[in-house]
């Protein structure tokens, strides 16, 4: 793989400054963190074409209203009309503290919410850190104020609840443990109406204890995203399972980019939270088969797979692609290229 190149980046995030969270369709706005990663992938002649064919997609930024105080922001958490009110707070946090400071303050502070609009506020700020660990930038800065906005204004929390037997299980095992929404009681909607359907399933409220994730953060961090690709090769079967199980893995691989960056205890609530929150999208949308056991190496090589990311265009794709190379970089895996060329070929090119 290419050598990291952020030469473009704080051009493309002046670009999408004038834009807001939302697409058109009501989606997630993609663009700052597929600039990120293709920045990440060392691919800057990719940035700025691929914002111009995303940019008709988005819609404007909206306007703050009343500003969020901060005796009172718990009563602001997940309302959505308060997303910019909630990035100048944030601007104003980061202008008074080191952005290290206010990203362990707020991201412990918004753990419990990490499933918050289907993952993408956590994973938004994961590529915003990422940029600023690569030089600090008054765009970077910007960006992570937005970052953060959104998993505020998105936020939702899963129903926690102590398991009866109160005894942690090595990850593979405790997924298998996990309750899995029967299908007949599964209603149509996007991920994070799934989700909330979660409050009237009471079995799933012990996932988050099954899993013992003692020990040094980055291991278990680098167990679960590892694992989360095993879940995906078995899961996803089509356009709309790839994409619910994409989070899956790009939601643990951008904590693999905050927690070096915050306390243990913050990285260490991040990730319990980034494991139920792997743990809700397998309950809403998983199969028979919890996990791929046995995986096949590809032979497809890490370089080809960028490429076809590439030419496909998709922002799923280009995000899966690049989190799943950068782990497998990091502790090789047959998992990850497997889990990248499957998802080729679910996930059309745009």
């Amino acid at each position: 793989m290419r050598n990291p190149s952020y030469e473009p980046f704080d051009e493309a995030l002046d670009r999408l400054s004038g834009y807001g969270p939302e697409l058109a369709n009501g989606n997630f706005n993609h663009a700052p963190m597929v600039a990120e990663a293709l920045c990440a992938l060392g691919r800057p002649d990719a940035v700025l074409p691929w914002i111009e064919r995303y940019q008709s997609r988005m819609l404007p930024r909206p306007d703050a209203a009343e500003p969020i105080r901060l005796g009172e922001w718990r009563d602001a958490l997940g309302r959505r009309d308060g997303l910019a009110a909630w990035s100048r707070f944030f601007a104003e946090a980061l202008r008074e503290a080191p952005w290290r400071e206010v990203l362990d303050l707020w991201s412990g502070r918004l753990a419990p919410g990490i499933s918050a609009a289907a993952t993408h506020g956590v994973i938004r700020v994961g590529h915003a850190v990422r940029g600023l660990g690569t030089g600090e930038t008054p765009q970077r800065l910007a960006e992570l104020a937005d970052a953060l906005a959104s998993w505020a204004a998105t936020y939702q929390e899963l129903p926690t609840a102590a398991d009866p037997t109160d005894r942690a299980l090595p990850p593979r095992e405790a997924i298998t443990r996990v309750a899995v929404v029967p299908a007949e009681r599964r209603r149509p909607g996007n991920i994070t109406a799934a989700l909330a359907q979660l409050d009237d399933f009471p079995e799933f409220a012990p996932a988050i204890g099954l899993a013992d994730l003692d020990g040094a953060v980055g291991q278990r961090l680098a167990q679960l995203t590892e694992l989360f690709a095993r879940i995906f090769l078995a899961n996803a079967h089509n356009g709309l399972t790839a994409i619910v199980f994409v989070h899956g893995v790009t939601s643990l691989a951008a904590l693999g980019h905050i927690a070096p960056q915050v306390s243990d205890m913050t990285a260490r609530s991040l990730l319990r939270h980034g494991w139920q929150a792997g743990c809700g999208l397998y309950a809403c949308f998983g199969g028979e088969t919890t996990f791929a056991a046995e995986v096949a190496p590809t032979e497809a090589d890490p370089e080809s797979l960028i490429e076809r990311a590439l030419a496909n265009g998709d922002e799923h794709v280009i995000k899966f692609a690049e989190a799943c190379l950068a782990r497998h970089a990091l502790a090789p895996s047959p998992a990850y290229p497997a889990a990248v060329a499957q998802v080729l070929t679910l996930i059309g090119s745009r």
